[in-house]
């Protein structure tokens, strides 16, 4: 290990050389003597840990031997700071986020500004104006949560061909309303699309994209319950419909049914995002708690 003062204005890093295969928390700790793993944490998710020329905050982030690891002990550049946006990950072909609720992902006749979209656009432009984003799937403007963009067309057009096989797992968090008197289940139908865009649910094969949804309660409370959702398929609104179906929609969400409305936003989280790596081949998963809000619904 050696410690590498950059000048004497600037705050001092520490450069580490990967010996063998690892992970990144495994490896700091082991590294950084002394330090606790809530420190490692936190220098982890505030963007002061590099691998290579990219900014990681993944954990379980995989290292090679030789690669080099950069500790900046500093404050973190405000350029990592963006509006409604926080980047769990970037590396040269993709960038994945946490976004918050009220974000549109993409651009929309109404709003053209202010989005996800042009946010990381302009991120990415600061390294490079020739720099661009591409969309690789998207949340709706309520959901918060777990999002990837691909960062050229190439790596864009591979995610979306082999979505279905890419992805690992994709898992959300909602609150409903009603008391879900199953505590786990699937939801198996055809969804398809009407000509005022709304999504509705038919069991007839052949009028619709499969559409597999799984859940499990994890609280309850007199008006709503807590549910961890997996899709097994990825269609346009599908929790949100499935969930009305069978007689729970998603809490605000007034499209799909809902009365209630106690947090003024569609109550739904995308908290994992697993997914083989189109360049690379590794595994990556990300994770996100969903909004302490969320939870104060179920306080006694």
């Amino acid at each position: 290990m050696r410690s590498i003062p950059a000048n004497k204005q600037k705050a001092k890093v520490t450069q580490l050389t990967v010996s063998k295969p690892t992970r990144l928390m495994e490896f700091l700790i082991e590294q950084l003597k002394g330090k606790s793993r809530t420190t490692v944490k936190s220098l982890l998710a505030h963007r002061q840990v590099s691998v290579g020329t990219h900014f990681i905050t993944q954990f379980d982030y995989p290292l090679e031997p030789n690669q080099l690891v950069t500790i900046n002990w500093g404050v973190v550049p405000e350029q990592t700071r963006l509006r409604g946006v926080r980047i769990l990950f970037e590396d040269p072909y993709l960038i994945v986020i946490d976004k918050e609720a009220g974000m549109l992902s993409i651009a929309t006749a109404k709003e053209k500004l202010l989005t996800t979209y042009s946010i990381l656009s302009s991120h990415v432009k600061k390294e490079d104006p020739t720099n661009r984003i591409f969309v690789v799937h998207r949340l709706d403007r309520d959901t918060s949560g777990v999002m990837m963009f691909a960062k050229s067309e190439k790596v864009q057009e591979i995610m979306q061909k082999e979505w279905q096989e890419a992805v690992i797992r994709r898992s959300y968090i909602a609150v409903v309303e009603g008391i879900v008197e199953k505590d786990e289940d699937t939801i198996r139908s055809f969804l398809k699309e009407n000509k005022m865009l709304f999504m509705y649910s038919t069991k007839v094969p052949g009028e619709g994209d499969e559409a597999i949804t799984h859940y499990k309660v994890l609280k309850r409370s007199e008006e709503f319950s807590l549910l961890e959702v997996e899709l097994e398929t990825g269609r346009k609104n599908q929790i949100r419909v499935h969930m009305k179906e069978m007689g729970h929609s998603v809490a605000g969400d007034k499209k799909y049914g809902s009365k209630l409305n106690p947090l003024r936003r569609t109550c739904l989280h995308a908290n994992i995002l697993a997914f083989k790596h189109p360049i690379t081949g590794e595994e990556l998963s990300f994770e996100t708690p969903p909004p302490h809000r969320f939870l104060t619904l179920f306080l006694l």
